[in-house]
């Protein structure tokens, strides 16, 4: 045998040891409760750390508080060319100008219920449209306002101006969009065969481009001019996709010509609008205008009105996000079964965000299918972006309208603190280790640790222990505890790389406990139960039957799955036994579980009723079942003990052990007997008479046969088979001359049967 051939025979003996000792690799009950996907770190609470699609954790772009203008909603931000920012809400419908400093001055105000769209000119005039049966106003710098256009419509939810400064008015519920002259003379531009055009944008042709609902159709329009200053004519019509969801609600383009659409709803027909704000009941009656033209909520008070005239998705539907590259191709960038997308926007690198709700996260695309939540707001919804100056980003949220700013930057001394693991046992832990880029293994990010014994971390639990900058800590002074938690703190990354957490573990050791025999399940006399696959072979064995089965754990906070722990086993498969009539056979059955996920080995002890010493029937089985032959016991009541032990998954003296005692069952191999059989003939008729008696409980069944003909039930005397000892007494009649045999047979209720016979003779008739 050569060395190689050696090697490989020893690895194979090796791989067979491994195979046939389970718990060899958790002797100790050592685990690891490791963390490192999205769906994981999603659980917990970052604060200034981004959480990447790919299970990254890094500092988040820097995002402040910015202004709280005490309003329900903002719909839509500007930026003029002095830097200033303008914020759209309601209600009732407002338009804010804010100061570098966040102070907010109203420079619109209006008695529709919400300034739905805002743009400006290249002469910072401000245009506003409202909602519903809104129109478009105009505000010039030094402040003078006026009805600018009126589409005498029901919804104006989006307006643009192109580089020739016409007004673009996105309207429903007919699906128009109108244009306007810089001199306010608007006409209608396109009718949608939509209900709603939702949003608008301009490619790098100046052609319009239109999202709409209900189909979540892009729909691209051919700008015609036939020279200033005459208002613009719609040319041809091109649906460049068709989204896979009801509602475009945002449209945006980059430098190179790249066009990002957000849409969000499944595509089922809304029969009317305004919608109401999710969570918010809707009012019953739809509002109304008094003789002043101030909106009235009827049955509401006016400080707490949600109606809201911007088409939130009905609950569900989901969203994705596509990109469009400048030759119509389609690339879908980014799909979502619970987040809605409200507003887009792009980062100084280039980079789309994305407003979201109804939790309130911004969500920042990086390519390659990997996307990061970056910021949570206090507010259900972010409604909008806008670039200012120094390369920060601007961000409007809705219940409740706030604006929050974004970079530049990264975030300084962000933390993210896992969800809580339960160890479901009283665990010590151990080391803390993590791997990551960027500085993470040379000390850059401090970790930390607590542990506690409630569900939700409280006063109650420890302090943090730590940092612990490097793999070398030792293990984390943490009191044993059933719960833990653990913390890791980014410093400032300005001018470097961040550094990138890939994954956190912890080491902890449960306290050993002992197993649990859940319940014993004893099967009917004659009975054997068998693996699966396997069926008993001889003359005792036949017709499978039904078994059963012992009752489960019951639920308790012990035996409720622990999350991420990489070290648990894969549970085995067990399939189930089956039984088969086999005379003579007792089967039993037992459920048993052990809260440390040991092996377990099992030892089956019986008694007689009456004795106290327990007798071995059978030691280290690994299966929950077992069944013998009864012959070898002597007839009488008996009672099983069952002991668990987890001595295959313990160091030697380290093993736990339970038991169980099971009901009272019998053993009954002595067959009945029948005495004083007799047969009194007379003419053409006999009766026939004898006793049974059984040794083990009630006689069961009786029965006779004439002449080795079929089997007849023979009741006792009083009717009722409920006594060990029974008489029987039954007549045949027109009986042949000659001679006969009738035979008897009893059976008790361990399927004991004993027959007897008895010959008589009827005599030959005579003649008169």
């Amino acid at each position: 045998m050569t060395q190689g051939t050696t090697r490989r025979a020893n690895l194979v003996c090796l791989l067979a040891v491994a195979f046939l000792l389970p718990g060899f690799a958790r002797a100790e009950h050592t685990r690891q409760w490791r963390q490192k996907d999205f769906s994981e770190f999603e659980k917990g609470t970052a604060t200034g750390v981004a959480i990447r699609s790919d299970g990254k954790l890094l500092p988040a772009p820097r995002f402040d508080a910015f202004a709280d203008p005490n309003l329900a909603y903002l719909w839509d931000l500007r930026m003029d060319s002095h830097g200033r920012l303008f914020a759209a809400g309601g209600s009732d419908a407002k338009v804010l100008r804010f100061d570098d400093a966040g102070k907010a001055t109203a420079v619109f105000e209006s008695s529709e219920l919400a300034a739905q769209a805002i743009v400006l000119d290249s002469k910072d005039n401000l245009y506003v449209g409202t909602s519903p049966d809104g129109k478009v106003y105009k505000v010039t710098p030094d402040g003078q306002k006026s009805v600018f256009f009126d589409p005498k419509t029901k919804y104006i939810w989006a307006l643009g101006i192109d580089s020739q400064g016409s007004l673009f008015v996105a309207t429903g519920d007919k699906g128009e969009v109108f244009v306007v002259a810089p001199d306010g003379k608007g006409q209608l531009f396109y009718q949608s065969e939509e209900r709603h055009a939702r949003s608008l944008t301009f490619d790098s042709r100046g052609n319009l481009l239109i999202g709409t609902e209900p189909n979540g159709l892009i729909l691209r329009v051919e700008v015609q001019r036939k020279g200033p200053p005459t208002v613009p004519a719609a040319g041809a019509s091109f649906v460049i996709y068709e989204t896979s969801k009801a509602e475009v609600t945002s449209l945006i383009t980059d430098s190179s010509g790249n066009l990002y659409a957000a849409s969000v709803g499944e595509k089922i027909p809304i029969q009317g609008a305004p919608r109401v704000v999710p969570g918010v009941p809707a009012p019953s009656p739809p509002p109304a205008v008094n003789t002043q033209g101030v909106v009235v909520l009827q049955g509401q008070a006016a400080t707490n009105q949600q109606l809201s005239p911007y088409p939130f998705p009905s609950v569900g539907g989901g969203a994705e996000v596509v990109k469009i590259a400048p030759d119509g191709s389609p690339e879908t960038l980014w799909t979502s079964r619970d987040d809605l997308v409200y507003a887009m926007g792009l980062t100084p690198a280039g980079k789309l965000l994305l407003g979201t709700g109804d939790k309130g996260t911004i969500i920042e695309l990086e390519g390659d299918q990997i996307f990061s939540s970056i910021a949570q707001t206090a507010s259900a919804e972010v409604t909008s972006f806008v670039s200012g100056p120094g390369g920060r980003i601007f961000a409007a949220t809705a219940n409740a309208g706030k604006v929050f700013t974004l970079g530049p930057g990264y975030q300084s001394n962000g933390s993210f603190e896992s969800d809580t693991f339960d160890a479901r046992i009283f665990s010590h832990w151990g080391r803390l280790t993590w791997w990551g880029e960027n500085g993470v293994m040379q000390g850059k990010v401090a970790f930390y640790a607590r542990s506690g014994n409630t569900s939700n971390p409280d006063n109650h639990w420890s302090r943090w222990a730590g940092p612990y900058n490097t793999s070398e800590a030792g293990e984390v002074s943490c009191p044993p505890a059933r719960f833990v938690q653990w913390k890791a703190v980014f410093p400032d990354a300005a001018g470097a790389a961040p550094p990138i957490v890939s994954w956190v573990g912890l080491a902890y050791q449960p306290k050993n406990v002992a197993p649990v025999i859940d319940d014993i399940a004893l099967q009917d006399p004659g009975v054997r139960v068998v693996g699966y696959a396997a069926q008993p072979s001889g003359p005792g064995s036949s017709l499978p039957v039904p078994l059963h089965t012992p009752h489960g754990p019951g639920p308790s906070p012990s035996s409720a799955p622990a999350s991420a722990d990489s070290s648990l086993k894969t549970a085995k498969l067990e399939l189930p036994p089956q039984g088969f009539e086999d005379k003579g056979y007792q089967g039993v059955l037992w459920s048993a579980h052990d809260d440390n996920d040991d092996d377990l080995l099992f030892s089956v002890y019986y008694r007689a009723e009456g004795e106290t010493n327990w007798h071995l029937l059978k030691d280290r089985l690994a299966q929950k079942f077992y069944s013998w032959d009864t012959a070898s016991l002597p007839d009488g009541a008996y009672y099983l003990r069952i002991v668990a032990v987890d001595s295959p998954s313990n160091p030697a003296g380290q093993s736990l052990s339970t038991e169980r005692e099971s009901d009272r069952f019998e053993i009954a191999n002595t067959p009945p007997h029948i005495e004083d059989l007799r047969a009194e003939a007379s003419a053409a008729a006999a009766k026939i008479s004898f006793v049974g008696i059984s040794s083990s409980g009630a006689i069961e069944k009786a029965q006779y046969s004439l002449d080795a003909g079929d089997w007849q039930i023979a009741l006792p005397v009083g009717q009722l088979s409920d006594a060990p000892k029974e008489s029987y007494r039954f007549d045949i009649s027109a009986l042949a001359p000659g001679e006969h045999v009738v035979a008897v047979q009893i059976t008790d209720g361990f399927d004991n049967t004993t027959a007897a016979k008895v010959t008589f003779t009827i005599p030959a008739r005579t003649s008169p």
